[in-house]
């Protein structure tokens, strides 16, 4: 919005020039995110607190449990409006991806936020039906997926030699010239297409897949391109929202897995960087940054109320949002098939429940009686029932969480 302001007002305003720097507004929106997150997010947690939206707990057997019991949440209200309140500000709103990740925020958000107003107001331990988040979760892959298919603002750039650059349309080409003069052709792709890690020449397009079955084939590459940004989304999501079981792990975790992607966003998004280190080029991809800093604000912001012992929980309206935003960066920058690498912590998370589920129920058929893989899942509760205070789970797992976010890092030259 403030782009926008100054854009309109012209050359003519002292310092309104600084605001088309897309690093300017990013750290800006990072620290009006903190700003808001810190100093409002008091405000927001004494409201959850006189309208008595505590946490229901169950007893598990957990050390330290059930004083939990009563503490608010909903806290995900303070990661939504630290994100969207700043992205509103500073990031361009003619941006089709800006537009996309405040969709995505605030439809998963939203689903959240009935799940738990169900849970807390409606007394229902439930909360909304399973069935009833898939939908919600798949409705907003499709509205990704086909957008970003079928969008004409939407394509990437990739690099080809003079001689094949030749035999295209020349609107379809553009060039990029370095200071020492060379002279670098760029050509210009609208079908999705992605990164396949640790690979040369990594680029991938998903009707390379189809083409297998037929030339005719391809025509139908759009329906897998959405499959699998539906399966990202749905299982990111769900993965964030499972890993949202101790104090501290889920904002801790998906900090670091947005810094990653900020990293990877501002290179994608630079014709420069994405030149150097011959990666895919996004035009206006850069943009993102702003929300980038603004949710990485936002989660940090929240980590002063969330960490242990916390003041507050996310909830689903913060993990579901987040897990959703999560996947929805990967997919836009082109980096969906890095997410079970960066979103490593979240897969496991979603695995352990697998695993735990699947095989107490086989060998309850089997045997008779069920028997489980984990002395609980999700698998921090495991270590919890090992005797791991929860601080030392959290700050392990976020170290597992860097170092995975190092590796996908690492693929940018690891070929």
């Amino acid at each position: 919005m403030l782009y926008h302001l100054f854009h309109w007002l012209g050359p003519g305003i002292p310092g309104g020039g600084v605001f088309n720097y897309i690093s300017f507004r990013a750290g800006m929106a990072l620290f009006l995110s903190l700003v808001i997150s810190l100093w409002f997010g008091k405000g927001i947690v004494r409201l959850l607190q006189r309208l008595q939206v505590g946490e229901t707990v169950r007893d598990l057997g957990l050390e330290g449990q059930l004083q939990k019991q009563g503490t608010p949440t909903m806290g995900g209200l303070i990661i939504i409006a630290a994100t969207v309140i700043p992205a509103l500000l500073f990031a361009r709103l003619d941006n089709i991806y800006i537009l996309l990740m405040l969709v995505a925020m605030l439809w998963l958000g939203t689903i959240g936020f009935i799940d738990d107003y169900i849970k807390v107001f409606k007394k229902d331990k439930r909360g909304l039906a399973g069935t009833s988040k898939i939908i919600g979760q798949v409705g907003l892959g499709l509205v990704i997926g086909l957008t970003v298919y079928f969008h004409p603002a939407i394509r990437t750039k990739v690099e080809v030699p003079q001689v094949l650059a030749e035999q295209f349309d020349p609107a379809e080409v553009s060039t990029y010239v370095e200071d020492n003069g060379t002279t670098h052709y760029l050509l210009d792709r609208r079908q999705p297409s992605t990164t396949i890690p640790f690979v040369k020449g990594n680029e991938f397009n998903y009707s390379s897949v189809l083409g297998l079955f037929g030339r005719s084939a391809r025509q139908y590459t759009w329906i897998l391109y959405v499959l699998v940004v539906v399966f990202i989304i749905t299982a990111v999501s769900n993965g964030a929202n499972i890993t949202d079981g101790i104090d501290g792990l889920a904002a801790g975790t998906s900090a670091i897995i947005v810094l990653a992607l900020g990293v990877l966003t501002y290179i994608g998004g630079n014709i420069v960087f994405s030149q150097y280190l011959n990666v895919m080029y996004i035009p206006g991809i850069g943009e993102l940054v702003v929300f980038i800093g603004a949710l990485l604000g936002a989660c940090i912001g929240f980590l002063w109320y969330n960490a242990y012992p916390a003041q507050v929980f996310m909830g689903d309206t913060g993990s579901l949002a987040l897990g959703g935003v999560i996947a929805a960066l990967a997919i836009l920058v082109r980096k969906e098939l890095l997410v079970p690498v960066l979103c490593g912590v979240f897969l496991v998370e979603n695995l352990s429940v697998m695993i735990q589920v699947s095989w107490f129920k086989y060998t309850r058929r089997k045997y008779g009686e069920g028997r489980r893989v984990f002395l609980m899942s999700p698998l921090h509760h495991h270590y919890q029932k090992q005797g791991y205070h929860e601080s030392k789970i959290v700050t392990r797992f976020w170290i597992v969480g860097v170092m995975l976010a190092v590796l996908t890092l690492v693929t940018l030259k690891l070929r």
